[in-house]
This record gives structure tokens, C-alpha cells and sequence, in this order.
């Protein structure tokens, strides 16, 4: 097994690519059904928490995920956390011309930041809990997560994951495989499943839901699957 990116190497990538990841339609091609991944998870998360006052976005990019949250609930405090300072700045420019709430922003690695407990009502985690390692690594950082939310409130994820079982996980790589040739070609297939291998290290739905219940969510829902990438969540 290849030795994945450093953080320090996934900062580096993402400081580059902000004007992309600005872009919903343009910037997640790669990634199957972004579009309708995001309106689940935000929709869900206003239906579960109605008089919402406090977001965290962990891994918040440009800060699409809480511009969606701010067109469902207005003027939302949002708390937005990334590993890339230009991320950051593009994503407090954005959002701050959406809320009148508090936006603060936070440089640095969601397993690290202070933050105060039982502090939000909704934590939205796009495309980044892949990015976590070992079993200690996914079990900290959902402990955590699940410390920082308010009694009744939601941790929603859209990501990319695997499947269980080794033949269907092939299978379901494979289809994605297909699926990207048909976008960009034999080349561009390549390019993003190396990288995937080169940077992530996704699990399984099934096993992110089990560890939300063990680290102690009363509830986790699905809301929605396609080939490799899902939206699930928990509340608290």
C-alpha cells in the first residue's frame, strides 16, 4: 500500500484549487451526484433542526455547504473550519454576504481545533471525513464531532465510501471507473482513482453509522447512495 498524502501535502492541493471547488457544477464533477448529495443533507438538517442557530462546516472549502444551509435557514452563525487558509478566506467572503449571523473561521485540521462542546446545532462534513486514517483516527474524530453538537442536533456527511464486501467494493470502484472514463476518457479515470489512492482512505456507510451509534447519536439515516459516494447522518 502506497503511503497516502500528509496533511500538509492535501493543504498544499486544496490552497490551489479554490476558484473549482467555488463552483458546485464545474468543481465536483468528479463526484456523483454532488448536487443532489447537498440538498439532502441541508434540507434534512433544517427539517431536524428547525430554529438552528449554529453551524459548523468542517472541511468547508469554498463554503458551499453553508451557503445551501444559509438559503434554507437565514442568517445562521457559521463556524467554517478548513486546512486551507485560501479555502478559508474565499469561504468567509462568500458567506458573509449571505448571514447576518456571526461567521467565524477556523485554520487547521478538524481533529485538533478548539471548539467549544455542545455548541452547534447542525455540523456538516462535505468530502472530508475520507481523509481520516486508522480506526482511532475515524473514532476520535466522530467522538468529537458528536461532543460539539447541541442535544438534538445533527452531524450530516456526503462523502465518498467504500462497500464491505471486497468483490462488491471492486465492483462498485469499477462502475465509478466507468463512469469517469465517460466524462473525460481512459486518461482522466486514471488520474482521479490514483489520486483517490494517493489521498483518501474512505469506509464504508455501514461502518460510519455503527460508529456514530457507538460513539452515541440516538438515531443515523441515509439519505441517499450512488456507486461509491453517499449522504448519511446522525442526530444527537
Amino acid at each position: 500500500m502506497m503511503n497516502k498524502s500528509t496533511t500538509a501535502e492535501i493543504r498544499e492541493r486544496f490552497d490551489n484549487d479554490v476558484e473549482r471547488f467555488s463552483n458546485l457544477n464545474t468543481g465536483q464533477v468528479a463526484t456523483i451526484d454532488a448536487t443532489i448529495s447537498l440538498e439532502l443533507i441541508t434540507e434534512a438538517s433544517k427539517r431536524i433542526v428547525p430554529n438552528a442557530k449554529n453551524v459548523l462546516d468542517i472541511g468547508c472549502g469554498a463554503g458551499n455547504y453553508t451557503l445551501m444551509m444559509l438559503s434554507k435557514i437565514p442568517n445562521l452563525n457559521a463556524t467554517l473550519v478548513d486546512l486551507s487558509q485560501p479555502m478559508l478566506d474565499k469561504a468567509l467572503e462568500r458567506v458573509s454576504k449571505e448571514t447576518n449571523g456571526k461567521v467565524e473561521i477556523l485554520h487547521g485540521d478538524i481533529r485538533e481545533v478548539v471548539l467549544p462542546e455542545e455548541q452547534f446545532d447542525i455540523i456538516l462534513a462535505g468530502a472530508v471525513l475520507h481523509h481520516l486514517r486508522d480506526d482511532q483516527d475515524w473514532e476520535t474524530t466522530f467522538s468529537k464531532l458528536f461532543r460539539l453538537l447541541k442535544p438534538g442536533g445533527c452531524l450530516m456527511i456526503s462523502d465518498l465510501i467504500t462497500q464491505d464486501t471486497a468483490l462488491l467494493n471492486e465492483y462498485t470502484w469499477e462502475r465509478y471507473g466507468d463512469y469517469l472514463e465517460g466524462i473525460g476518457g481512459a486518461e482522466y479515470r486514471q488520474k482521479v482513482l490514483d489520486y483517490v489512492e494517493k489521498e483518501d482512505s474512505p469506509r464504508s456507510m455501514n461502518y460510519q453509522l455503527d460508529l456514530m451509534k457507538e460513539v452515541g447519536f440516538s438515531k443515523v439515516e441515509i439519505l441517499h447512495k450512488n456507486m461509491c459516494f453517499g449522504a448519511f447522518g446522525g442526530i444527537k
